[in-house]
């Protein structure tokens, strides 16, 4: 967006006059979902860092261990996946993309399939 000197409250204030019901819509719903994800990532936020706070005063917190490794690496990278599908969403909000770009839904899958490996037993048997 061009910086027009505007409170980015009158922005959005002239382009909602301007849309039609179903962009409104989209717009609310978008809005929505960034404040379910924003909670989301708070309260997870906390978590982890009760779980690694709470490892580092039992003194059992070994990065070198493979499982606390995978654990604690892993609760990292589904906070990023969050992060970024939150970024997209408020994208839409900001009305910068009109949809979700399909390059950040690969983005968030490559990422989802990172965490996937980064956290896969390898003592683990397949399924079948």
């Amino acid at each position: 967006m061009k910086s027009t000197g505007r409170n980015p409250f009158q922005v959005f204030r002239d382009q909602w006059a301007i849309m039609s019901l179903y962009e409104r819509f989209e717009q609310v719903v978008a809005l929505v979902l960034s404040a379910v994800i924003a909670v989301i990532i708070v309260v997870s936020l906390f978590q982890l860092i009760a779980i690694v706070f709470t490892l580092l005063v039992l003194d059992a917190f070994n990065p070198l261990d493979h499982k606390v490794f995978q654990s604690v690496f892993g609760m990292i990278m589904t906070l990023l996946i969050a992060m970024e599908f939150k970024h997209s969403i408020v994208r839409v909000a900001l009305r910068r993309d009109s949809i979700i770009q399909v390059k950040t839904v690969i983005l968030i899958g490559l990422i989802a399939l990172a965490r996937k490996f980064v956290i896969l037993d390898p003592e683990a048997s397949p399924a079948r």
